[in-house]
Protein backbone atom coordinates (compact mmCIF):
# COMPACT_ATOMS: atom_id res chain seq x y z
CA UNK A 1 0.00 0.00 0.00
CA UNK A 2 0.74 3.75 -0.92
CA UNK A 3 1.77 5.59 2.71
CA UNK A 4 0.92 9.02 2.76
CA UNK A 5 0.89 11.20 5.28
CA UNK A 6 -0.84 14.20 6.75
CA UNK A 7 -2.09 14.82 3.10
CA UNK A 8 -3.47 18.43 1.81
CA UNK A 9 -7.08 18.52 1.93
CA UNK A 10 -6.45 20.39 -1.79
CA UNK A 11 -5.05 16.82 -2.94
CA UNK A 12 -8.22 14.75 -1.66
CA UNK A 13 -9.58 14.86 -5.16
CA UNK A 14 -6.21 13.44 -6.64
CA UNK A 15 -6.19 10.68 -3.99
CA UNK A 16 -10.16 9.67 -4.53
CA UNK A 17 -9.86 8.73 -7.96
CA UNK A 18 -10.31 5.65 -8.81
CA UNK A 19 -9.07 3.04 -11.54
CA UNK A 20 -10.30 3.30 -14.64
CA UNK A 21 -12.29 1.02 -16.55
CA UNK A 22 -10.59 0.64 -19.74
CA UNK A 23 -13.51 1.22 -22.27
CA UNK A 24 -11.52 2.23 -25.13
CA UNK A 25 -12.64 -0.62 -28.50
CA UNK A 26 -15.29 -2.15 -25.74
CA UNK A 27 -18.63 -0.20 -26.36
CA UNK A 28 -18.25 -1.53 -30.22
CA UNK A 29 -17.06 -5.04 -29.41
CA UNK A 30 -20.22 -5.30 -26.87
CA UNK A 31 -23.01 -3.36 -29.03
CA UNK A 32 -21.75 -5.84 -31.69
CA UNK A 33 -22.91 -8.90 -29.37
CA UNK A 34 -25.92 -7.27 -28.12
CA UNK A 35 -27.09 -6.94 -32.17
CA UNK A 36 -25.88 -10.50 -33.03
CA UNK A 37 -28.42 -11.47 -30.26
CA UNK A 38 -31.31 -9.16 -31.20
CA UNK A 39 -31.61 -10.88 -34.17
CA UNK A 40 -30.65 -14.07 -34.04
CA UNK A 41 -32.02 -15.14 -30.23
CA UNK A 42 -30.95 -18.67 -29.52
CA UNK A 43 -28.87 -19.72 -32.32
CA UNK A 44 -26.11 -16.38 -31.35
CA UNK A 45 -25.85 -17.78 -27.69
CA UNK A 46 -24.87 -20.57 -28.39
CA UNK A 47 -21.87 -19.60 -30.97
CA UNK A 48 -20.98 -16.90 -27.74
CA UNK A 49 -21.13 -19.92 -25.55
CA UNK A 50 -18.63 -22.12 -27.88
CA UNK A 51 -16.67 -19.12 -28.29
CA UNK A 52 -16.71 -17.80 -24.70
CA UNK A 53 -17.17 -19.91 -22.41
CA UNK A 54 -15.87 -23.43 -24.17
CA UNK A 55 -18.88 -25.22 -24.09
CA UNK A 56 -22.65 -24.65 -25.80
CA UNK A 57 -25.26 -26.41 -23.71
CA UNK A 58 -28.00 -28.08 -25.46
CA UNK A 59 -30.11 -26.47 -23.76
CA UNK A 60 -30.50 -23.49 -22.10
CA UNK A 61 -33.10 -23.59 -19.47
CA UNK A 62 -31.71 -25.06 -16.27
CA UNK A 63 -34.07 -28.14 -15.88
CA UNK A 64 -35.22 -30.16 -13.07
CA UNK A 65 -32.32 -33.23 -13.31
CA UNK A 66 -29.49 -30.48 -13.19
CA UNK A 67 -31.43 -28.82 -9.87
CA UNK A 68 -31.61 -31.83 -8.49
CA UNK A 69 -27.78 -33.36 -9.17
CA UNK A 70 -26.71 -29.72 -7.93
CA UNK A 71 -28.34 -30.30 -4.45
CA UNK A 72 -26.58 -33.53 -4.10
CA UNK A 73 -23.18 -31.83 -4.78
CA UNK A 74 -23.70 -28.73 -1.79
CA UNK A 75 -22.37 -29.65 1.20
CA UNK A 76 -24.76 -29.73 4.49
CA UNK A 77 -22.90 -26.96 5.95
CA UNK A 78 -23.16 -24.65 3.44
CA UNK A 79 -26.31 -25.55 3.04
CA UNK A 80 -27.24 -24.38 6.17
CA UNK A 81 -24.70 -21.78 5.80
CA UNK A 82 -27.09 -20.50 2.90
CA UNK A 83 -30.34 -20.52 4.76
CA UNK A 84 -29.19 -18.50 7.44
CA UNK A 85 -27.64 -15.99 4.88
CA UNK A 86 -31.70 -16.15 3.39
CA UNK A 87 -33.14 -16.15 6.61
CA UNK A 88 -31.09 -12.85 7.67
CA UNK A 89 -31.98 -11.35 4.30
CA UNK A 90 -35.01 -11.71 4.19
CA UNK A 91 -35.80 -10.28 7.76
CA UNK A 92 -34.07 -7.25 7.32
CA UNK A 93 -35.74 -6.39 3.68
CA UNK A 94 -39.15 -7.62 4.71
CA UNK A 95 -39.36 -4.68 7.07
CA UNK A 96 -38.66 -2.38 4.41
CA UNK A 97 -42.20 -2.94 3.34
CA UNK A 98 -44.58 0.24 4.16
CA UNK A 99 -47.59 1.20 2.94
CA UNK A 100 -48.04 5.29 3.42
CA UNK A 101 -51.59 6.89 4.35
CA UNK A 102 -53.23 8.95 2.30
CA UNK A 103 -52.20 12.42 2.80
CA UNK A 104 -55.46 15.43 2.30
CA UNK A 105 -52.91 18.44 1.36
CA UNK A 106 -56.03 19.95 1.37
CA UNK A 107 -59.74 19.55 2.24
CA UNK A 108 -60.99 17.62 -0.78
CA UNK A 109 -57.66 17.25 -2.21
CA UNK A 110 -56.27 13.25 -1.38
CA UNK A 111 -52.74 12.28 -2.37
CA UNK A 112 -51.17 8.84 -1.90
CA UNK A 113 -47.73 6.77 -3.10
CA UNK A 114 -48.26 3.03 -3.61
CA UNK A 115 -45.31 0.58 -4.46
CA UNK A 116 -45.62 -1.78 -7.05
CA UNK A 117 -43.25 -4.23 -8.42
CA UNK A 118 -41.55 -4.12 -11.67
CA UNK A 119 -43.48 -6.97 -13.45
CA UNK A 120 -40.00 -8.73 -15.28
CA UNK A 121 -36.45 -8.57 -13.32
CA UNK A 122 -33.04 -10.66 -14.75
CA UNK A 123 -30.61 -11.30 -12.13
CA UNK A 124 -27.18 -11.54 -13.81
CA UNK A 125 -24.76 -13.49 -11.49
CA UNK A 126 -21.53 -14.03 -12.63
CA UNK A 127 -19.75 -17.25 -12.15
CA UNK A 128 -15.94 -17.19 -13.71
CA UNK A 129 -13.24 -16.36 -10.85
CA UNK A 130 -15.58 -16.94 -8.03
CA UNK A 131 -19.54 -18.16 -8.06
CA UNK A 132 -20.74 -15.57 -6.52
CA UNK A 133 -24.02 -17.52 -5.30
CA UNK A 134 -24.02 -15.02 -2.21
CA UNK A 135 -25.34 -12.10 -4.63
CA UNK A 136 -27.69 -14.16 -6.19
CA UNK A 137 -29.42 -13.97 -2.24
CA UNK A 138 -28.98 -10.20 -2.37
CA UNK A 139 -30.85 -10.15 -5.20
CA UNK A 140 -33.30 -12.96 -4.81
CA UNK A 141 -34.57 -12.38 -2.13
CA UNK A 142 -36.20 -8.59 -2.22
CA UNK A 143 -37.54 -9.56 -5.89
CA UNK A 144 -39.70 -12.14 -4.68
CA UNK A 145 -40.40 -10.48 -1.53
CA UNK A 146 -41.58 -7.68 -3.71
CA UNK A 147 -43.33 -10.13 -5.48
CA UNK A 148 -42.35 -9.79 -9.23
CA UNK A 149 -44.23 -11.71 -11.48
CA UNK A 150 -41.65 -12.70 -13.22
CA UNK A 151 -37.75 -13.54 -12.26
CA UNK A 152 -34.99 -14.48 -14.85
CA UNK A 153 -31.74 -15.35 -13.69
CA UNK A 154 -28.54 -15.95 -16.70
CA UNK A 155 -25.35 -17.21 -15.37
CA UNK A 156 -22.55 -18.78 -17.37
CA UNK A 157 -22.40 -22.38 -17.74
CA UNK A 158 -18.56 -24.09 -17.01
CA UNK A 159 -16.93 -25.35 -19.95
CA UNK A 160 -19.04 -28.86 -19.24
CA UNK A 161 -22.29 -26.85 -19.96
CA UNK A 162 -23.31 -26.85 -15.86
CA UNK A 163 -23.75 -23.97 -13.44
CA UNK A 164 -21.90 -24.51 -10.40
CA UNK A 165 -24.12 -26.31 -8.09
CA UNK A 166 -24.00 -23.67 -5.00
CA UNK A 167 -25.59 -21.23 -8.02
CA UNK A 168 -28.01 -23.98 -8.85
CA UNK A 169 -28.98 -24.94 -4.96
CA UNK A 170 -29.73 -21.27 -4.03
CA UNK A 171 -31.82 -20.52 -6.93
CA UNK A 172 -34.30 -23.51 -6.12
CA UNK A 173 -33.97 -22.40 -2.15
CA UNK A 174 -35.39 -19.37 -3.11
CA UNK A 175 -38.01 -20.56 -5.99
CA UNK A 176 -36.15 -19.51 -8.81
CA UNK A 177 -37.06 -22.06 -11.78
CA UNK A 178 -36.42 -19.37 -14.61
CA UNK A 179 -32.52 -20.24 -14.69
CA UNK A 180 -30.59 -19.54 -17.87
CA UNK A 181 -27.14 -21.17 -19.09
CA UNK A 182 -25.32 -17.85 -20.63
CA UNK A 183 -23.07 -15.49 -19.21
CA UNK A 184 -21.30 -12.21 -20.33
CA UNK A 185 -22.63 -9.27 -22.78
CA UNK A 186 -24.77 -11.87 -24.58
CA UNK A 187 -26.53 -12.38 -21.26
CA UNK A 188 -27.60 -8.76 -20.85
CA UNK A 189 -28.69 -8.64 -24.23
CA UNK A 190 -31.22 -11.30 -24.09
CA UNK A 191 -32.71 -10.23 -21.09
CA UNK A 192 -32.45 -6.44 -23.01
CA UNK A 193 -34.69 -8.01 -26.17
CA UNK A 194 -35.83 -11.52 -25.48
CA UNK A 195 -34.98 -14.79 -27.03
CA UNK A 196 -36.88 -17.86 -27.92
CA UNK A 197 -35.96 -19.09 -24.56
CA UNK A 198 -35.24 -16.08 -22.22
CA UNK A 199 -38.12 -13.93 -21.42
CA UNK A 200 -37.19 -10.16 -22.00
CA UNK A 201 -37.21 -8.11 -18.92
CA UNK A 202 -37.99 -4.53 -17.64
CA UNK A 203 -35.50 -3.61 -15.42
CA UNK A 204 -31.32 -5.65 -14.71
CA UNK A 205 -29.86 -6.15 -11.80
CA UNK A 206 -26.03 -7.85 -10.57
CA UNK A 207 -22.14 -7.56 -11.32
CA UNK A 208 -19.97 -8.42 -13.49
CA UNK A 209 -17.01 -7.62 -15.95
CA UNK A 210 -16.58 -4.48 -18.61
CA UNK A 211 -18.19 -6.39 -20.86
CA UNK A 212 -21.26 -6.97 -18.77
CA UNK A 213 -21.34 -3.60 -17.23
CA UNK A 214 -21.03 -1.92 -21.06
CA UNK A 215 -23.77 -4.38 -22.05
CA UNK A 216 -26.07 -2.73 -19.30
CA UNK A 217 -25.26 0.32 -19.68
CA UNK A 218 -25.88 0.08 -23.51
CA UNK A 219 -29.14 -1.77 -21.87
CA UNK A 220 -29.98 1.21 -20.57
CA UNK A 221 -29.69 3.48 -23.34
CA UNK A 222 -32.47 1.46 -25.34
CA UNK A 223 -35.22 1.65 -22.09
CA UNK A 224 -34.12 -1.56 -19.72
CA UNK A 225 -33.61 -0.09 -16.38
CA UNK A 226 -30.37 -1.52 -14.77
CA UNK A 227 -30.00 -1.35 -11.08
CA UNK A 228 -26.84 0.73 -10.87
CA UNK A 229 -23.38 0.87 -13.24
CA UNK A 230 -20.90 -1.24 -11.14
CA UNK A 231 -17.18 -0.65 -10.67
CA UNK A 232 -14.30 -2.48 -8.65
CA UNK A 233 -15.27 -3.37 -4.81
CA UNK A 234 -13.72 -1.22 -2.38
CA UNK A 235 -13.31 -0.42 1.42
CA UNK A 236 -12.33 2.13 3.29
CA UNK A 237 -10.84 1.36 6.52
CA UNK A 238 -11.13 4.12 9.62
CA UNK A 239 -9.02 2.65 12.55
CA UNK A 240 -7.55 4.47 15.66
CA UNK A 241 -4.73 2.68 18.27
CA UNK A 242 -7.84 0.78 19.84
CA UNK A 243 -8.17 -1.35 16.69
CA UNK A 244 -6.59 -5.32 16.17
CA UNK A 245 -3.78 -4.75 13.34
CA UNK A 246 -4.92 -8.19 12.44
CA UNK A 247 -8.22 -7.69 12.21
CA UNK A 248 -7.77 -4.47 9.75
CA UNK A 249 -5.52 -6.02 7.78
CA UNK A 250 -7.99 -9.00 7.34
CA UNK A 251 -10.52 -6.54 6.05
CA UNK A 252 -8.31 -4.77 3.92
CA UNK A 253 -7.23 -8.31 1.78
CA UNK A 254 -10.96 -9.48 2.18
CA UNK A 255 -11.25 -7.02 -0.56
CA UNK A 256 -7.78 -6.83 -2.53
CA UNK A 257 -8.89 -10.25 -3.43
CA UNK A 258 -11.58 -9.16 -5.28
CA UNK A 259 -9.71 -8.35 -8.47
CA UNK A 260 -6.61 -6.48 -9.33
CA UNK A 261 -8.44 -3.09 -9.57
CA UNK A 262 -10.30 -3.33 -6.46
CA UNK A 263 -9.44 -0.43 -3.89
CA UNK A 264 -8.33 -0.29 -0.49
CA UNK A 265 -7.70 2.89 1.61
CA UNK A 266 -6.78 2.64 5.48
CA UNK A 267 -6.70 6.08 7.66
CA UNK A 268 -5.45 6.39 11.03
CA UNK A 269 -4.27 9.40 13.34
CA UNK A 270 -2.04 6.83 14.89
CA UNK A 271 0.64 5.82 13.04
CA UNK A 272 1.70 2.49 14.92
CA UNK A 273 -1.90 1.10 14.10
CA UNK A 274 -0.26 2.07 10.30
CA UNK A 275 2.86 0.31 10.65
CA UNK A 276 1.18 -3.08 12.52
CA UNK A 277 -0.99 -3.30 9.78
CA UNK A 278 0.94 -3.30 7.23
CA UNK A 279 3.16 -6.02 8.91
CA UNK A 280 -0.44 -7.93 9.63
CA UNK A 281 -0.67 -7.62 5.54
CA UNK A 282 2.38 -8.92 5.04
CA UNK A 283 2.17 -11.93 7.09
CA UNK A 284 -1.31 -12.62 6.11
CA UNK A 285 -0.92 -12.45 1.98
CA UNK A 286 0.83 -15.43 1.23
CA UNK A 287 -1.86 -17.32 3.27
CA UNK A 288 -4.46 -16.48 0.65
CA UNK A 289 -5.19 -18.93 -2.70
CA UNK A 290 -5.71 -15.46 -4.41
CA UNK A 291 -2.40 -13.64 -2.80
CA UNK A 292 -1.54 -12.40 -6.46
CA UNK A 293 -4.46 -10.55 -7.47
CA UNK A 294 -4.80 -9.43 -3.76
CA UNK A 295 -0.94 -8.08 -4.15
CA UNK A 296 -1.95 -6.14 -7.30
CA UNK A 297 -5.03 -4.31 -5.56
CA UNK A 298 -2.39 -3.00 -2.85
CA UNK A 299 -0.28 -1.80 -4.94
CA UNK A 300 -2.81 1.06 -5.98
CA UNK A 301 -4.10 1.26 -2.51
CA UNK A 302 -3.48 4.02 0.01
CA UNK A 303 -2.90 4.15 4.02
CA UNK A 304 -3.37 7.51 4.89
CA UNK A 305 -2.02 8.97 8.53
CA UNK A 306 -3.96 12.19 8.92
CA UNK A 307 -3.84 14.40 12.20
CA UNK A 308 -7.28 13.56 13.96
CA UNK A 309 -10.13 11.52 13.16
CA UNK A 310 -12.37 14.17 12.58
CA UNK A 311 -10.21 14.72 9.42
CA UNK A 312 -10.13 11.11 8.68
CA UNK A 313 -14.07 11.06 9.18
CA UNK A 314 -14.06 14.17 6.45
CA UNK A 315 -11.73 12.77 4.35
CA UNK A 316 -14.22 9.30 4.16
CA UNK A 317 -17.19 11.35 3.52
CA UNK A 318 -15.43 12.88 0.41
CA UNK A 319 -13.96 9.52 -1.03
CA UNK A 320 -17.72 8.16 -0.12
CA UNK A 321 -16.48 3.99 -0.53
CA UNK A 322 -18.79 1.52 -0.97
CA UNK A 323 -17.56 -0.13 2.35
CA UNK A 324 -17.06 2.07 5.79
CA UNK A 325 -15.46 -0.02 8.75
CA UNK A 326 -15.15 2.14 11.80
CA UNK A 327 -12.11 0.25 13.56
CA UNK A 328 -12.75 2.60 16.77
CA UNK A 329 -13.33 2.69 20.26
CA UNK A 330 -16.08 5.41 19.89
CA UNK A 331 -17.48 3.95 16.83
CA UNK A 332 -20.93 4.36 17.49
CA UNK A 333 -20.26 8.61 17.80
CA UNK A 334 -18.44 8.37 14.33
CA UNK A 335 -21.14 6.51 12.77
CA UNK A 336 -23.48 9.71 13.18
CA UNK A 337 -21.09 11.67 11.04
CA UNK A 338 -21.07 9.60 8.40
CA UNK A 339 -22.66 11.39 5.37
CA UNK A 340 -21.15 9.15 2.30
CA UNK A 341 -21.23 5.32 2.02
CA UNK A 342 -22.52 2.40 0.74
CA UNK A 343 -22.88 0.06 4.04
CA UNK A 344 -21.06 0.95 6.91
CA UNK A 345 -20.01 -1.59 9.53
CA UNK A 346 -19.32 -0.26 13.54
CA UNK A 347 -16.98 -1.74 15.85
CA UNK A 348 -13.71 -4.15 15.97
CA UNK A 349 -16.06 -7.25 15.73
CA UNK A 350 -18.12 -5.71 12.08
CA UNK A 351 -16.16 -7.63 9.55
CA UNK A 352 -17.34 -6.22 5.66
CA UNK A 353 -17.71 -10.08 5.21
CA UNK A 354 -20.73 -10.33 7.21
CA UNK A 355 -22.52 -7.69 5.13
CA UNK A 356 -21.53 -9.73 2.04
CA UNK A 357 -22.70 -12.85 3.06
CA UNK A 358 -24.92 -13.09 6.14
CA UNK A 359 -25.71 -9.91 8.57
CA UNK A 360 -28.90 -9.60 6.34
CA UNK A 361 -27.83 -6.12 4.50
CA UNK A 362 -27.64 -5.77 1.29
CA UNK A 363 -23.83 -6.32 -0.41
CA UNK A 364 -25.18 -5.07 -4.13
CA UNK A 365 -23.92 -0.60 -3.58
CA UNK A 366 -22.42 1.92 -5.20
CA UNK A 367 -19.21 2.56 -5.94
CA UNK A 368 -16.78 4.96 -7.33
CA UNK A 369 -18.09 7.97 -5.30
CA UNK A 370 -21.65 7.17 -6.51
CA UNK A 371 -22.50 7.09 -3.17
CA UNK A 372 -22.60 10.62 -2.45
CA UNK A 373 -25.55 10.49 -4.23
CA UNK A 374 -26.93 6.56 -4.90
CA UNK A 375 -28.40 3.88 -2.44
CA UNK A 376 -27.56 0.02 -2.83
CA UNK A 377 -30.09 -2.46 -3.43
CA UNK A 378 -33.20 -2.57 -1.41
CA UNK A 379 -36.87 -3.88 -0.98
CA UNK A 380 -37.45 -0.45 -3.21
CA UNK A 381 -35.41 -1.10 -5.87
CA UNK A 382 -38.02 -3.73 -7.29
CA UNK A 383 -40.67 -1.37 -6.93
CA UNK A 384 -41.69 1.66 -8.58
CA UNK A 385 -43.86 3.90 -6.14
CA UNK A 386 -46.81 5.17 -8.29
CA UNK A 387 -48.47 8.26 -6.87
CA UNK A 388 -52.34 8.48 -6.68
CA UNK A 389 -54.84 11.63 -5.95
CA UNK A 390 -58.07 12.05 -5.69
CA UNK A 391 -60.00 15.43 -5.69
CA UNK A 392 -63.90 16.49 -5.32
CA UNK A 393 -66.17 18.72 -5.39
CA UNK A 394 -64.29 21.18 -2.24
CA UNK A 395 -61.26 20.21 -3.42
CA UNK A 396 -60.98 21.23 -7.26
CA UNK A 397 -62.34 24.56 -5.82
CA UNK A 398 -59.88 24.80 -3.43
CA UNK A 399 -57.05 24.59 -5.69
CA UNK A 400 -58.51 25.28 -9.39
CA UNK A 401 -57.71 29.07 -9.12
CA UNK A 402 -54.50 28.33 -8.38
CA UNK A 403 -54.03 25.55 -10.90
CA UNK A 404 -55.60 28.06 -13.81
CA UNK A 405 -53.57 31.20 -13.06
CA UNK A 406 -50.06 29.14 -13.06
CA UNK A 407 -51.30 27.32 -16.39
CA UNK A 408 -52.14 30.70 -17.64
CA UNK A 409 -49.04 32.24 -16.78
CA UNK A 410 -46.98 29.69 -18.42
CA UNK A 411 -48.91 29.85 -21.61
CA UNK A 412 -50.71 26.34 -20.99
CA UNK A 413 -53.90 27.04 -22.03
CA UNK A 414 -54.94 23.70 -22.30
CA UNK A 415 -54.04 23.01 -18.93
CA UNK A 416 -56.07 26.19 -17.44
CA UNK A 417 -59.10 25.12 -19.16
CA UNK A 418 -59.30 21.41 -18.16
CA UNK A 419 -60.15 23.18 -14.76
CA UNK A 420 -62.10 25.86 -15.37
CA UNK A 421 -64.23 23.58 -17.69
CA UNK A 422 -65.06 21.46 -14.37
CA UNK A 423 -65.57 24.77 -12.12
CA UNK A 424 -68.04 25.94 -14.39
CA UNK A 425 -69.76 22.54 -14.35
CA UNK A 426 -69.88 22.89 -10.60
CA UNK A 427 -71.36 26.50 -10.03
CA UNK A 428 -73.63 26.67 -13.25
CA UNK A 429 -76.99 25.67 -11.97
CA UNK A 430 -79.03 22.69 -13.42
CA UNK A 431 -81.59 23.40 -15.90
CA UNK A 432 -85.09 23.24 -14.42
CA UNK A 433 -88.00 21.74 -16.24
Amino acid sequence: MKQIEFPDASSWEELSRRPQMDFSGLRDKVSAIMDEVKKRGDAALAEFALRFDGAAPAQLRVSDAEFAEAETLVLPELKAAIGLAISNVHAFHAAQARTEAPVETRPGVKCWRKGVAIDRVGLYIPGGTAPLFSTLIMLGVPAKIAACQQIVLCTPPNKQGKVHPAILYTAKALGLTQVFKTGGAQAIAAMTYGTASIPQVDKLFGPGNQWVTMAKLLAQQQGTAIDMPAGPSEVLVIADSSAQPAFVAADLLSQAEHGIDSQVVLLSDDRALLTAVQQEIAAQLPLLPRRELAEKALAGSLSILLPDLATAMAFSNHYAPEHLILALADADHWAERVRNAGSVFIGHLTPESAGDYASGTNHTLPTAASARAYSGVSLDSFLKQITFQRIDARGLMEIGPAVEIMADAEELHAHARAVTLRLLSLTQEPPTA
